[in-house]
């Protein structure tokens, strides 16, 4: 169990945890993104999955001005403290900040697909 101040180690890596992103219901892996102690607090505190965007050296509350956001269910840490996973519920389209073809945002950030020549193929045109 979990102690009510628990903080992943914000210091091996310079202050920021990656932070595994997956449907609580299908299992699917979403995404990955970085995690600082800001937007680790700002998760717990709201219940929306909150990142630090590394682009943009700012917060990057997911949803908030895509409308696609991402409600946590649960989070866990991996043995290390160093790593985290969202588990979440989806509410909107999707999780991926790029659209397809058909100008959809992808629910998945992982659609591509290495095949075992090396080429390409996109699961989500």
């Amino acid at each position: 169990m979990l102690e009510a101040e628990y903080q992943p180690d914000f210091n091996k890596r310079g202050g920021l945890v990656p932070a595994v992103v997956q449907d609580a219901f299908s299992g699917e892996v979403l995404m990955l993104a970085w995690v600082n102690e800001s937007a680790w607090n700002h998760t717990r505190d709201t219940g929306n999955a909150t990142f630090w965007s590394t682009s943009r050296n700012e917060l990057w509350e997911k949803g908030a001005t895509s409308g696609d956001w991402l409600k946590i269910v649960e989070i866990r840490v991996d043995c290390d403290d160093d790593t985290i996973l969202f588990r979440v519920t989806p509410i909107g389209f999707g999780a991926c900040h790029t659209k397809n073809q058909a100008g959809q945002t992808r629910k998945s950030c992982f659609f591509r697909q290495v095949n075992s020549d090396g080429s390409i193929l996109n699961l989500d045109p």
